[in-house]
Formats: C-alpha cells, sequence, structure tokens
C-alpha cells in the first residue's frame, strides 16, 4: 500500500535521513522507536508532503506521490497538538474536513453526530477547545481525521502529553478506529510498551536508517 523507497533527506550538510526503504500493508500499522534528532519526524514529514526528500520516491497505492502537494496525498499528519480550530466547537471540528470536500449537511449531521457518540463525546458537542481536556481535544482530532477516511494515518507521539490513564484510553480507542476505518498507519513512539501495543510491525530509526523487525519478539 505505501512504499519508500531510497529517500535522503540532510539539512545545512547534516544527513538527516540516509537511504530510507520500507514498505506497508493495508490495514497495518508500523510503530517506529528512535531517540530525538534520529529523523522520525522528518521522515513522517516527507510522507506527508510537509518536507522534500532530496532524493527518493513515496509510492501510495500503486501512485507515485512524492511531487503531490498534501492535500492532494490522502493522507493525515497527526502531532501531540491536537490543532483543533479554536474558534469552533467540537461538533464543526469534527465536520470540518467533510464541509471541505462539500459533502452533503445531511450526510455531514449523521457522521458528526455517530462520531460524537463513538468518541464518548456527545455531551460536548458544543464545547470549544478551551473548555475541552487534553484527551477530549485528541478524541476530536483522531474523529476528524477519520472522518474524511484517509488512506494513510501519520501518527507523531500523539499521547505524549497525556496522564497515564488518559494515555492507555486513547491507545485503545486508537486501535479501535483505526480496525473499524481499516486505516494504515505509522506510529511514532519512545515508549517501548505504547509501540508494542499499537502496531503490527516494529522499527527503530537510528541516525537516519531504519532497522525493520518482522517479528515484535526480535525486538
Amino acid at each position: 500500500m505505501l512504499e519508500i523507497r531510497d529517500i535522503h533527506k540532510s539539512f545545512r550538510g547534516q544527513t538527516i535521513l540516509e537511504g530510507l526503504h520500507f514498505s506497508l500493508s493495508k490495514k497495518e500499522t508500523i510503530s517506529i522507536l528512535g531517540e530525538s534528532g534520529s529523523g522520525k519526524t522528518t521522515m513522517l514529514k516527507i510522507i506527508a508532503g510537509l518536507e522534500k526528500p532530496d532524493r527518493g520516491e513515496i509510492w501510495l497505492e500503486g501512485q507515485n506521490i512524492t511531487a503531490l502537494p498534501p492535500h492532494r496525498r490522502k493522507i493525515v499528519y497527526l502531532y501531540q497538538e491536537s490543532l483543533l480550530f479554536p474558534h469552533l466547537n467540537a461538533r464543526e471540528n469534527l465536520a470540518f474536513g467533510l464541509r471541505l470536500q462539500r459533502a452533503d449537511k445531511a450526510y455531514i449531521r449523521q457522521k458528526t453526530d455517530a462520531m460524537l457518540e463513538q468518541l464518548g463525546l456527545s455531551t460536548q458537542a458544543h464545547q470549544y477547545p478551551h473548555q475541552l481536556s487534553g484527551g477530549q481535544k485528541q478524541r476530536v482530532a483522531f474523529g476528524r481525521a477519520m472522518l474524511i477516511n484517509p488512506t494513510l494515518l501519520l501518527l507523531d507521539e500523539p499521547f505524549s502529553s497525556l496522564d497515564p490513564s488518559t494515555r492507555r484510553q486513547m491507545q485503545e480507542l486508537l486501535r479501535r478506529i483505526m480496525q473499524q476505518y481499516e486505516i494504515s498507519g505509522i506510529f511514532v513512539s519512545h515508549d517501548l510498551k505504547e509501540a508494542l501495543h499499537l502496531g503490527d510491525r516494529l522499527a527503530l530509526m537510528k541516525a537516519g536508517q531504519l532497522q525493520m523487525y518482522d517479528s515484535k519478539a526480535l525486538l
């Protein structure tokens, strides 16, 4: 479904990614571990189209998307911050992507109401981001991503700022929603236990190179 072919990237003479090469199957999630500065976030930004590689290609569902702008890639990149629109309430934030796609109003209402219930946020539908907890804001961000039916979900340590209890809840929510919507994903984390729990396969990023492990028992 996704193929990363010989990706190289340098900044000011410093090598960040060197010959990155791996593939991802449909409905599969790869968890990537690595120290800060190892190139994990740069890799995600290149896949999302937010950075350009110096060399190499990105193929998604048989199409070379290396030169495509981010909004044409059918990829959603989720950060540690939820990046919700402060002037929109939870329901409006959820509906934002569907409105950009010019979906029917009745369809948008049906989908957002169903997602609010699934996220456990029906009673917070009219609350604005500043009225929501960190976990609730991340739930809205996930729901907004799922509603536009992305081909690939990139997650850059999205739970790192949450307390342990909320973090566990978000891990289970992520697993459930990605399975339901059959979304492929790349999950970046510093937490080995979290990576093992959420990934079908594991990889280790070190000095701009990626070591894939086909079995979790090998890590």
